[in-house]
This record gives C-alpha cells, sequence and structure tokens, in this order.
C-alpha cells in the first residue's frame, strides 16, 4: 500500500468518525436534559413563557432559535454576572451545554434514541416547589381601569395561623401579568390594614407608595423574572400568630379594563429555624435623567450598625437602567462584590440567594452604583422621543433600590439596623 492511498484512508476515516461524532449529539441524550435543569419551569403550559420546551416537538422546530438565544447569552435569563457573588440555582449554562445545543442545531436536530430520554421534570399544578403549605387568595377580584395613572392597591388576606410560623419561601401567582408591575408582601398583627379595607367600596384600600399601616413583618414581593427559592436550611421568616397578609399591588394600566385575582403559596420550615431571615432597603430617590443622557448614574451607600450574615439581595429599578454594581467595603478596606448586571432588563427581575450567607461586620459600608440610559438608542426606552425622568413610583418612573435580606444574631440587633435604615432615609418601605 502506498503512502497517498494510506493517507486518503486515513483522512476518509476521520472524516467519518467526525461526522459520526457530531451526529451523536441528539435531544434524548444531550439536549433534555439541558432544557428539563434550565428551561421548562417557564417554558411550560400555563406559565410565563411563550411556547413550550418539554418534547422533542416542541424543541426541534425551534433547534436554530434555541442556538441562537443561548449562543447570545439571552436564555436562559441570568442577569448576574460570574466571579460577583456566588448564587444558588444558577441558570448559566456551561461552554459544554452551549456547544452541545448549537451542535445539536446544526446537524438537523436528531432526536435520538427513546431509551435515552430522561424523565420529564413534575410540577404540582404550575408551582416551581411543589404543593405549597398554605394557599392564599385575594378574597375578591379587583377591576383596573383602561387608562390613567398607576394604582397602588392593599389587599387584606387573614393567615387565620394559631401559632407563629416561620416562612421559607413563596410562591405569588398574578392573576393577571399584564398589569401587575409587582407586588409587595406585608404583615400585620395588629388588624390595622384590615379597617382600611373597602372604604371606597373596592376590594382593598389605596396606597400610594407606602402600605399605608406600620407593618409587623414581611415576606419580600414579586417582580417579573422572579422565580421562588427556598432560604437555606435553619433561616425563616417570622410571622405572627393571629396576623394578616397584606399583599400592595402597583397596577399598570394596559389600554382596556383589566381583572385580577392574585394567588401565594406559603411555603413553611419543618422546625423553629435558628436563624430568622429580615430584610431592609437601600436606595436613593435622587434620580432626574434628562431627555438623551446615556451615562446616568444614581449612587447610595449605607452602614451595616451589626455584624451581619447577608443571605441574598434583590435589585430594583424600573425600564431606564442598564447597569447596576453592589459592593461591600469591609472595616479593613477589603472589598467584597456582592453583585453586578451588565445587562439589567425589567423583564427579569429575581432574587438572588447566596450559596454560602456573605458574612459583613460591623462597620461594613454597602454601596452601589446604577447606570441609566435615557436615549433613543435604549431599545427599552418606553418614551419615543425620550422624555425627561425622574424617581418615582410609576412605571415610567425611575427607582434605584436594593433589597438584602440578612440575619442578626438578635431582635436587638436587627431592631438596630431598621432604625439605621429609617435614618437612611426609607421609613415607609423597611418591613
Amino acid at each position: 500500500m502506498n503512502n497517498r492511498l494510506c493517507i486518503l484512508i486515513v483522512v476518509t476515516l476521520s472524516a467519518t468518525w467526525l461526522g459520526a461524532s457530531e451526529n451523536s449529539v441528539t435531544f434524548n441524550k444531550d439536549i433534555a436534559p439541558i432544557l428539563f435543569q434550565n428551561c421548562t419551569g417557564c417554558h411550560r403550559p400555563g406559565e410565563v413563557a411563550p411556547f413550550d420546551l418539554i418534547t422533542y416537538q416542541d424543541a426541534s422546530k425551534r433547534a436554530k432559535q434555541l442556538a441562537r438565544v443561548t449562543q447570545s447569552r439571552y436564555m436562559p435569563p441570568w442577569k448576574a454576572e460570574p466571579g460577583h457573588g456566588e448564587f444558588l440555582d444558577e441558570r448559566r449554562l456551561t461552554t459544554d451545554q452551549l456547544a452541545l445545543i448549537k451542535n445539536w442545531a446544526d446537524n438537523g436536530a436528531p432526536e435520538g434514541v427513546a431509551a435515552d430520554l430522561p424523565a420529564a421534570p413534575k410540577f404540582t399544578d404550575g408551582w416551581k416547589l411543589g404543593e405549597p403549605d398554605l394557599v392564599v387568595k385575594m378574597p375578591d377580584s379587583f377591576t383596573l381601569q383602561a387608562e390613567g395613572r398607576d394604582v397602588f392597591r392593599c389587599f387584606v388576606i387573614p393567615l387565620k395561623l394559631d401559632a407563629d410560623t416561620y416562612v421559607s419561601a413563596i410562591d405569588f401567582r398574578p392573576g393577571n401579568r399584564k398589569i401587575v408591575h409587582h407586588a409587595l408582601f406585608f404583615l400585620d398583627s395588629n388588624g390595622v390594614a384590615a379597617k382600611k379595607t373597602s372604604a371606597d367600596g373596592k376590594p382593598g384600600f389605596e396606597s400610594f407608595g407606602s402600605p399605608g399601616f406600620v407593618p409587623t413583618g414581611g415576606l419580600g414581593g414579586w417582580a417579573p423574572g422572579y422565580t421562588p427559592r427556598p432560604l437555606p436550611d435553619g433561616m425563616g421568616k417570622l410571622v405572627k400568630k393571629g396576623s394578616d397578609l397584606v399583599i400592595q399591588i402597583h397596577f399598570h394600566p394596559s389600554g382596556k379594563e383589566e381583572q385580577e385575582q392574585s394567588t401565594l403559596g406559603l411555603y413553611f420550615t419543618k422546625k423553629t429555624p435558628d436563624k430568622v431571615v429580615a430584610s431592609i432597603p437601600i436606595g436613593s430617590r435622587k434620580i432626574d435623567i434628562a431627555a438623551g443622557a446615556t451615562n446616568y448614574k444614581v449612587t447610595k451607600d449605607f452602614t451595616v450598625p451589626i455584624d451581619a450574615e447577608v443571605v441574598g439581595l434583590t435589585p430594583h429599578a424600573h425600564y431606564l437602567c442598564k447597569e447596576m454594581k453592589v459592593t461591600a467595603t469591609l472595616p479593613d478596606g477589603s472589598k467584597k462584590s456582592m453583585i453586578w448586571i451588565k445587562d439589567w432588563d425589567f423583564s427579569w427581575q429575581d432574587q438572588y440567594l447566596y450559596k454560602t450567607p456573605m458574612k459583613l461586620p460591623k462597620g461594613t459600608n454597602i454601596a452601589f452604583e446604577y447606570t441609566y440610559d435615557n436615549s433613543a438608542d435604549n431599545p427599552r426606552n418606553p418614551s419615543n422621543p425620550p422624555k425627561a425622568v425622574k424617581w418615582g413610583h410609576e412605571t415610567n418612573d425611575e427607582m434605584a433600590l436594593v433589597f438584602l435580606s440578612y440575619v442578626s444574631k438578635s431582635q436587638s440587633d436587627a431592631a438596630t439596623v431598621r432604625r439605621a435604615a429609617l435614618f437612611n432615609g426609607f421609613r415607609d418601605m423597611v418591613k
């Protein structure tokens, strides 16, 4: 056998082997596990995503689209940059997973052998964390007008708990996502909010911005893109015996009359937790963005008055924000990046829980820098042409907030943090 023939055989065999290797990537063996772990939580019937990604038929007809949106990291939506806080349940695909999806799409999206297909994840009636321990619903449907100003409305729901209880997670299900800008969940063990309800003949009571009473606790909030996650083992949020849940919803009119009746699922801790979680906001109301401004910055800081463990954080802004950075500077001068979001998207807000709570000694300074783009080049700008935008509660106003969930050594320490947060300028938002 001459050398030329040997080379030809080797080249032919190599090409055949490479083709077989590429074509061995199938939906059942390689792609389904990726989708089941990262995508079907939203891409399934009754959820927020516009199409399902459960079966081969669902995925194969969108193979090229899946490759494109994953290569650009537009999907799955996970805004926190790597290396700036390590968070639970990160929806960030690995380089190998990205390559598998592209390979599969480029080679005709083969289905593969049926025996390789793993079982699809099971969801309980739409609840991402399984059946809640307690499900509550707004007592009556609320009618939102077609046009006009945004509406802030509080709805009181008796929880009827006969003992102090601790909550590890919540899952909020808006009845009408088109009109719900966000929701906050307050607790009232004094019966004050219940006395305010239906004063104007409508369900609930109007309360612009603040909930209109002094809460005795809180369970966090919901915004588009929120994913429910349980607190780490041994942690919980206190719900006092006899408390009412007060759901404050920020409504944004859609152009036609709409109905809303939301549901909330509560997940209780299995035992009394060792650590009770509370939350505070850090935020600035000094926002005045000129039309056309492309790099407007808002900063704010807060000095931690106790030794604390930060469990997680939830950043918040509206449409014009494009970048967020939150940094902790410890008393010794060292810095910890708490989160960095390069491409903020109002549609994909989330809570970020640390894999390991971040310990911050007394005297640590937490500071954020948010950057806004109020130009015509910002595709998320709701105004065309751009208009000057200031701080405000309405959807087309702007905000700069980060909610911190933390653990303190005692209730006394938690009270110290609340007082410090009040002094920091957000009396009506401390929970």
